[in-house]
């Protein structure tokens, strides 16, 4: 999986790509779906939402420059998959789940998998978490209709937000960088994620 879909299409960092070999992504998946754990796209995990295929978790992963001593923030914590991998490669991760069932299904899978840095937390992602922040990097899992004010507020001089931004028929993968009071931004690839729900996200109207 990861030398024919990441590492040939262009990711390189030996930091992620070790991540990617490390945690097993079939078990963050339902049970009747393992046997395609390892194909290079999105999958159901209930809820109506998906886990992202496997090059676009380790894109978006690359893209926020982590070292090792980051506090990292992802919006949309789905299975707990992303969070995972996250885990192996910043300091601290807290990410924020829209629907409790979601949240308290991946906590339990983060925890018997023993990624102790990882908090998971209930509550609109959209506005961010102020209680941990500033952020060294952002990470959204989900289509936005705009880039979050508060997501923005939240990141450390130097900091990095990865999201993907538009709407239902699809959307653009977007890395933002703070340098003081600067943001400057580039697109990055199209992309389709389900939407983001909450304040500074898409209503069930508009999408």
């Amino acid at each position: 999986m990861v030398a024919e879909q990441i590492e040939a299409r262009g990711v390189r960092d030996e930091r992620v790509l070790a991540a990617m070999r490390s945690v097993p992504r079939w078990d963050f998946i339902p049970i009747e779906l393992r046997g395609s754990a390892t194909e290079d796209c999105p999958l159901p995990i209930g809820n109506g939402q998906t886990i992202s295929q496997p090059y676009i978790v380790a894109l978006m992963t690359e893209l926020l420059h982590l070292s090792g001593d980051e506090t990292v923030l992802e919006v949309g914590t789905g299975s707990g998959y992303q969070a995972a991998i996250l885990s192996l490669l910043a300091k601290e991760v807290h990410t924020m789940e829209y629907l409790p069932s979601l949240a308290e299904h991946a906590m339990k899978c983060l925890a018997d998998l023993q990624f102790a840095n990882v908090h998971v937390h209930t509550g609109d992602g959209s506005m961010g978490l102020e209680a941990f922040a500033p952020y060294e990097g952002i990470l959204v899992t989900a289509a936005c209709p705009q880039p979050p004010a508060a997501l923005l507020d939240q990141l450390a001089d130097g900091g990095r937000l990865i999201l993907p931004v538009g709407g239902h028929w699809g959307q653009m993968l977007q890395c933002w960088e703070k340098r003081g009071t600067a943001l400057e931004h580039e697109n990055i690839l199209p992309v389709a994620f389900v939407p983001l729900r909450g304040t500074q996200g898409w209503k069930e109207s508009e999408w």
